[in-house]
C-alpha cells in the first residue's frame, strides 16, 4: 500500500462563526506550509491568528512523526460548527431578540508531497541595446536638470530698504 504520511491538528470551541473562519481556511487550502504561514501572518482578519497557531501545532505534530518539513502542504482543512450559546437582547415594547454566539471546530491535515519551489524568481535578460537606451535616458534627464538649476541660479535685481518697507499690503 502506498499511504501518504499525514499529521493532524484540531482546534475545538473557537468563539468565532464558522462562516468567517472558512474564508481564511479557503485561502490556505492546498498550499505549502511556508506559503500558508506567510499568507496568515499578513492577513488582517481575526480568524487568521488562531489558524496560524493551529498550523504551527500541525507542523510540530508532523515533525514528531518524522515527516520532512520541506515537502509538507495543507492537504485539507475543515471548519465545522460547534455548539451555539443562545442569549436574548431586550428590545422595544417588551420584546426580546435572540442572539446566537457561534463556535467553530477546525481540523487541519498536513501531508507530504513533492518539493515546492514557489518563491524562486527568474532573472530577466537585458540586451545591450536596452542598456544603451536606458543610459541615454538617464543622461538626458541629468542634462535637463542641470539646465533647470542654471535658470534658478540667475540673480534677481536687489531691492532697496525703502521699497521693502512700503511693499506691505495696505490696511483698509
Amino acid at each position: 500500500m502506498n499511504e501518504k504520511k499525514t499529521a493532524i491538528a484540531k482546534l475545538k470551541y473557537l468563539h468565532m462563526a464558522p462562516r468567517k473562519v472558512r474564508f481564511i481556511a479557503d485561502l490556505i487550502k492546498g498550499k505549502h506550509i511556508v506559503e500558508a504561514e506567510a499568507q496568515l501572518l499578513y492577513c488582517r482578519r481575526r480568524a487568521a491568528k488562531p489558524i496560524l497557531k493551529l498550523l504551527h501545532s500541525a507542523i510540530n505534530n508532523a515533525l514528531n512523526k518524522k515527516l520532512n518539513k520541506d515537502t509538507l502542504y495543507i492537504s485539507s482543512i475543515t471548519v465545522d460548527q460547534g455548539p451555539m450559546l443562545k442569549r436574548w437582547l431586550p428590545r422595544a415594547m417588551g420584546r426580546a431578540t435572540p442572539i446566537q454566539k457561534k463556535m467553530s471546530h477546525i481540523t487541519m491535515v498536513l501531508s507530504e508531497g513533492k518539493q515546492f519551489n514557489r518563491f524562486v524568481v527568474p532573472k530577466a535578460k537585458i540586451t545591450k541595446s536596452e542598456k544603451s537606451i536606458k543610459k541615454e535616458k538617464v543622461e538626458t534627464k541629468k542634462a535637463e536638470y542641470k539646465q533647470k538649476e542654471q535658470k534658478v541660479v540667475e540673480k534677481k535685481p536687489k531691492e532697496g530698504a525703502v521699497k521693502k518697507f512700503f511693499r506691505r499690503k495696505e490696511i483698509a
